[in-house]
């Protein structure tokens, strides 16, 4: 046998790594890592293998890649948090956290072809060189560049024009305000999120995302502050993004689009907060430069 269960066990959590990356989910990596160890276990070679790492991860690669292909044959759009079940997300979490995965990053890693997805991941997460790559996806170097440079043009933020600039600036402040306030709300510092709040603020969510019973709209800093920090661990589990061309956080447990939470600033206070569930048909955009995701 080629590979030896000590150097698979030595390189499996590589592979799993690399295979939830491409795969964007921790379930569905530990199963492509078992297959690529069944290859390998099956596989009738005695020649030895010089990087067992490095055949495991082609190996496991490839298996990545016929599932993605799978999935965009049976049409399968990304997965909703609500279309997760509640044991496989809370393990997607915990890779996140654990390995500290960008959260945002894995939302958008969704909108690449399964080549894309790939050649990104191995190339620019995992430093694989272009020739093993090509291998992986049974083409060319020079393909397999250009799949990696189609993912990064995929994944970037749309560029202002030049008529732009002048409201980019405006919206930068009101982000900063943005910003500071889902800091607040991350930590549940009231006092902070008071301060930040206009007086006459309100918070709108449909009622899905709400305890049963809970108040669609809430009125007044104080109110609203009191509330949102009762939800502090949903707001952890938030990454700033554009949705449909327009700034917002997205609530992404384990990388499943959840909930999108809109806010409004004026004078220099958050006036308004609008909560709704994240839709199939939202196009997710990186808000900046995806090196800062």
């Amino acid at each position: 046998m080629p590979i030896t269960v000590e150097e698979f066990a030595t390189a499996r959590p590589h592979l799993l790594s690399v295979a939830h990356r491409m795969l964007g989910s921790a379930h569905d990596a530990q199963d492509a890592v078992q297959t690529a160890w069944v290859r390998a276990a099956t596989a009738r070679s005695s020649a030895s293998i010089e990087n067992p790492s490095a055949w495991l991860t082609t190996v496991t690669a490839r298996v990545c890649l016929d599932e993605l292909r799978a999935r965009r044959r049976r049409n399968e759009g990304p997965l909703l948090a609500d279309a997760v079940p509640a044991a496989d997300l809370a393990a997607d979490e915990t890779v996140l956290r654990s390995e500290d995965v960008s959260r945002a990053l894995m939302v958008l890693l969704d909108r690449l072809t399964p080549p894309q997805r790939v050649a990104y991941v191995l190339h620019d997460l995992f430093s694989t060189p272009f020739d093993r790559i090509a291998e992986v996806l049974g083409t060319t170097v020079p393909s397999a560049k250009q799949h990696a440079s189609r993912a990064r043009r995929r994944l970037a933020p749309a560029r202002p024009g030049a008529e732009e600039t002048g409201a980019e600036e405006t919206g930068r402040a009101d982000q900063r305000i943005v910003d500071a306030f889902m800091a607040a709300a991350r930590t549940g510092d009231t006092r902070r999120m008071i301060q930040l709040l206009a007086p006459d603020s309100v918070r709108d969510a449909e009622a899905a995302l709400l305890p049963h019973g809970g108040r669609t709209t809430v009125t007044g800093a104080t109110d609203i502050a009191a509330e949102t920090a009762h939800f502090r661990d949903r707001i952890r589990a938030a990454c700033r993004l554009t949705v449909n061309g327009t700034p917002m956080y997205v609530i992404a447990p384990g990388g499943h689009p959840f909930a999108t939470i809109g806010v409004n600033t004026a004078g220099g206070q958050v006036t308004r907060i609008t909560l709704r569930p994240a839709r199939a048909d939202d196009r997710f955009d990186a808000p900046e430069p995806l090196a800062a995701l």
